[in-house]
C-alpha cells in the first residue's frame, strides 16, 4: 500500500511525500517529494525519525509521527469491532490501516493522506463532527461498545462523526457552539471514582501552579460526568503540525522515557528553549505532588508553530491516582539516575532544565501551594465531598509533605 502525505501548513495543504507500508508485516518506507524538498519554506514532519533529506527512510514499523495521529486502545477496539460486524470493509493487517480508519478532519496534527493525487483526503466518513448537543446519544454509543452490546449504528456513528483518537479511555471529537473541536472523555459503567472530576480538579490545580494546561469544562449529561478539552492543534480552521515526545526523542513505543530526556529535545529542537525547559519542570514537580502518575510519554506534546521549531504544547491528560491504583499506573522517570520519585531528586536534576537552586525552589513553593489547597479547588468546582474523598490520597502524601519542607 502506498499513500502520498499531505501536511496543513499556515492555511495551505501541502504534498511532503509518500508512504509506503507491506501488504503483510509492520515494515515500512517514506520518501519526501522532490518538489517538497525544493520548497523554501520546507520542514522535516518528523525531525528525529524523518529528518529533511532526499532518498527512501526506512523502518521497521510505522514512523511515530504517523502513530501520534492514529488511534490508542479505545480506537483500536472501535476499529477492529467494526470489522466484526462489517462496518469497515477490510482488517486493518498494518498499523497504517488504523490511522486510515479515523476521520479526516478531526485527526489529530496536521498530516492528511490520499491514495489518488487527484482524489479526497482517506477517511472513513463524511467530515461532519457531532456538535456538543448530541453528548448523550455518544455516550449511549459508548456504553454499548464497553457493554457489547453495540450496533452497526453506534459503531458508524463513534468511528465515523466521533473519530476516535488516541487514548484507553471512550472519548470523541465533538463542535463547540462557536465551532471550536474539543475531546469529550466519556465515564466508563465500571468506573470506581468520577474520572472526569478528577481530570478537571487536576487541570485547575495546573493551571493555579502555573502551567500552561488546554482550555477545560467539567459538564454533566443526563448526571454522566464528563471532560471537555478543547483541542489546541488548531487554530480556528487552521491545523497545527502535533508531535507527541515520545516521537520527538526517536523512542520506541514502549520506552518510558524520562523527563530529562524530553528536557533534551527541547534543547536539540526547542523555539523557546529556556521558557519550556523551566515550564517542563513545573510540570515534572506537579505531576509527583497531584499523583499524575499516567504520564507516559504520549501524553507530553509539542506543537510547531514556525518551520523545524517546536513547542510544548499545553498541558493535557493530567490524571490524578489515588494511591489504591498506583502499582498498575506507569509513570515517567524523573531521569536516567532516578525512576523513584522524589523532590529531592527533582531539585538533584533541575539544572537539567537550566534551572539555579533559588528558581527551582521558587517554582516548587509555587506548585505545592497550588496543591496543598485542592480542597478548596474542589469546593468551588462543586466536586461532591464522596469524589473528594475517593482523591484525597492523590494529594495528600508524603511528597507533598516532602514538597512544603523543601520549598521552605
Amino acid at each position: 500500500m502506498s499513500v502520498e502525505v499531505h501536511v496543513d501548513w499556515h492555511g495551505r495543504t501541502h504534498r511532503v511525500g509518500t508512504l509506503h507500508s507491506a501488504d503483510r508485516g509492520s515494515a515500512v518506507t517514506f520518501e519526501y517529494g522532490a518538489d517538497w524538498l525544493a520548497s523554501p519554506g520546507a520542514f522535516a514532519v518528523d525531525p528525529t525519525n524523518l529528518p529533511l533529506r532526499r532518498g527512501p527512510h526506512h523502518a521497521a514499523q510505522l514512523f511515530g509521527v504517523f502513530q501520534d495521529c492514529g488511534p490508542d486502545r479505545w480506537g483500536r477496539v472501535l476499529i477492529e469491532r467494526a470489522v466484526r460486524r462489517q462496518v469497515l470493509g477490510s482488517k486493518p493487517y498494518r498499523e497504517m490501516d488504523y490511522v486510515l480508519a479515523l476521520e479526516d478532519s478531526s485527526r489529530i496534527g496536521a498530516l492528511r493522506f490520499r491514495s489518488d493525487p487527484d482524489g479526497p483526503f482517506l477517511t472513513p466518513g463524511d467530515g461532519r463532527i457531532p456538535p456538543l448537543v448530541q453528548l448523550a446519544a455518544l455516550i449511549n454509543a459508548a456504553d454499548a461498545v464497553h457493554s457489547e452490546t453495540e450496533t452497526a449504528r453506534d459503531l458508524r456513528f463513534l468511528l465515523g462523526s466521533g473519530s476516535p483518537i488516541g487514548g484507553a479511555r471512550p472519548k470523541s471529537v465533538v463542535a463547540l457552539p462557536d465551532g471550536r473541536l474539543a475531546i469529550a472523555k466519556f465515564p466508563k459503567p465500571d468506573d470506581t471514582r468520577d474520572m472526569a472530576a478528577g481530570e478537571i480538579l487536576a487541570m485547575a490545580l495546573a493551571a493555579k501552579a502555573g502551567i500552561r494546561v488546554a482550555e477545560h469544562r467539567w459538564i454533566h449529561s443526563k448526571g454522566r460526568s464528563v471532560s471537555l478539552i478543547s483541542r489546541f492543534d488548531r487554530d480556528g480552521g487552521r491545523r497545527i503540525p502535533f508531535l507527541s515526545a515520545n516521537t520527538l526523542l526517536g523512542l520506541s513505543p514502549g520506552d518510558p522515557g524520562a523527563y530529562t530526556q524530553i528536557a533534551d529535545g527541547i534543547r536539540q529542537f526547542g523555539e523557546d528553549v529556556r521558557g519550556d525547559l523551566h515550564e517542563l519542570w513545573r510540570r515534572l514537580v506537579f505531576s509527583l505532588l497531584a499523583s499524575n502518575y499516567d504520564d507516559h510519554l504520549r501524553n507530553h506534546g509539542f506543537l510547531m508553530k514556525s518551520p523545524d521549531k517546536w513547542s510544548l504544547s499545553p498541558a493535557y491528560d493530567l490524571n490524578p491516582v489515588p494511591e489504591i491504583d498506583r502499582a498498575r499506573t506507569p509513570k515517567t522517570a524523573l531521569s536516567e539516575q532516578h525512576d523513584t520519585p522524589s523532590i529531592e531528586a527533582a531539585l538533584d536534576a533541575a539544572s537539567r532544565f537550566g534551572l539555579r537552586g533559588p528558581e527551582a525552589k521558587t517554582i516548587l513553593r509555587e506548585v505545592a501551594a497550588a496543591v496543598v489547597n485542592w480542597r478548596k479547588q474542589a469546593r468551588q468546582l462543586r466536586i461532591p465531598s464522596g469524589s473528594m474523598a475517593a482523591y484525597s490520597s492523590a494529594f495528600e502524601h508524603g511528597l507533598t509533605d516532602e514538597a512544603v519542607r523543601l520549598g521552605s
